[in-house]
């Protein structure tokens, strides 16, 4: 039930408009590969690059801040830790559609407007509540005794974080890295208000302008879609055993 759509969907960017028309759930007559080939030409490939370099600086950044935040709220002597813990947690019920003006005027400001690196703050600014939510239930968790004996051996914060925590939170680490990736990928209103130029728009925003200009080419926008939803299918179905296991681990007690 799940793939047939996907399947449906990559099929019929080996068809005819004509074919998808009159046979649309027949196999394809020519498996020939034009439509996305021509979809990739036309600017799925810097769509395809701008996503992947948003998405990927934005997950490391909002991962490590994240981690190192849940670190600090679980894991150390923090003056006023249930204070901190409830504003970073808090953020998560801040809506971004309300923040938008204030945010398009900022980013013009600082200069950074229609560029990848607007989308790259905003989307790391918007996630870090929730991710650290994420990662400190998986930290309160974890044995205190392994910090103690660390601490013993002569092992400062930043060792005890990056050599004995952070392996212990891979499995919620890549489930986080998992879901950013996904919205990142995905994310629709940043994009579309952020930016304006082909060369820095994103999937979601560059797949709106090509069904635009060849919104009767259907097998020209089926391939564009199918070759926009594969990245994302690949890192689920190789990761999904972290990703189920870091849930299950960590919020689901």
């Amino acid at each position: 039930i799940v793939l047939y759509p996907l399947l449906w969907m990559a099929l019929g960017g080996f068809k005819t408009n004509r074919q998808i028309f009159n046979a649309p759930f027949a196999m394809p007559d020519n498996w020939s590969f034009d439509a996305y080939v021509s979809a990739w030409n036309q600017g799925v490939q810097n769509f395809v690059v701008s996503s992947l370099i948003v998405a990927g600086l934005s997950t490391i950044t909002t991962v490590m801040i994240s981690a190192w935040t849940a670190y600090g709220l679980t894991r150390t002597k923090m003056p006023a830790k249930p204070m901190i813990a409830a504003i970073v947690l808090g953020g998560m019920m801040l809506s971004p559609t309300v923040a938008l003006v204030p945010l398009v005027r900022m980013m013009q400001s600082l200069g950074l407007y229609d560029t990848r690196w607007a989308l790259i703050i905003l989307y790391t600014a918007f996630r870090v509540p929730f991710t650290t939510f994420l990662i400190r239930a998986y930290m309160l968790d974890l044995p205190r005794d392994l910090d103690e004996a660390a601490m013993i051996d002569g092992a400062s914060d930043g060792q005890i974080f990056r050599k004995i925590i952070l392996p212990l939170c891979k499995p919620i680490i890549v489930s986080c890295v998992i879901l950013h990736i996904l919205f990142a990928w995905n994310e629709y209103l940043f994009a579309m208000i952020f930016t304006n130029s082909l060369a820095v728009q994103t999937l979601p925003v560059g797949l709106t302008s090509l069904m635009a200009k060849h919104g009767t080419d259907y097998a020209q926008v089926f391939a564009a879609m199918t070759i926009s939803a594969l990245p994302i299918l690949i890192i689920f179905f190789l990761t999904q055993r972290y990703f189920i296991r870091g849930l299950t681990e960590g919020i689901g007690k």
